[in-house]
């Protein structure tokens, strides 16, 4: 198998960048209303996952997007990714291939509706997409 060195600097960077994204794509700003309607949540029911307490979901998701870069870093290695057309065409490749088609899956075998699968898939496409951007060009 071919090495390829990773810029651990870059990966932190991304998964920080794709961190920020999520608090914006999920904010009121953007997508928030509609991603509570689609998965059956009610305001009241937001107030009490908040009161619960949110660390645990959010150190968890930071751990899965420092995973992510990482790989997506490894990917860019192993391509030679290094413009921005590589990385948009890399940050889709993995987004369709990967995200888009294990999420619609899932998402057919639940009881949610597509909204609530085009919401997420919208996020993952535009920070897969970003972090593929940023991998490729800060190596």
């Amino acid at each position: 198998m071919p090495t390829a060195t990773v810029n651990i600097v870059a990966i932190l960077v991304a998964a920080l960048v794709t961190f920020v994204l999520g608090a914006f794509w999920y904010s009121p700003v953007l997508f928030a209303r509609q991603w509570m309607q689609a998965q059956g949540y009610t305001p009241e029911k937001v107030e009490q996952m908040k009161k619960k307490g949110m660390t645990r979901g959010y150190a968890v998701s930071m751990l899965c997007y420092v995973v992510t870069a990482y790989v997506v870093a490894l990917l860019a290695g192993y391509t030679n990714s290094t413009t921005l057309a590589q990385g948009l065409w890399l940050g889709f490749l993995s987004w369709l291939g990967f995200a888009a088609t294990i999420g619609l899956a899932a998402n057919m075998f639940s009881e949610k509706p597509i909204a609530a699968w085009v919401i997420d898939a919208g996020y993952q496409l535009a920070y897969l997409v970003l972090m593929s951007v940023l991998l490729s060009l800060w190596r």
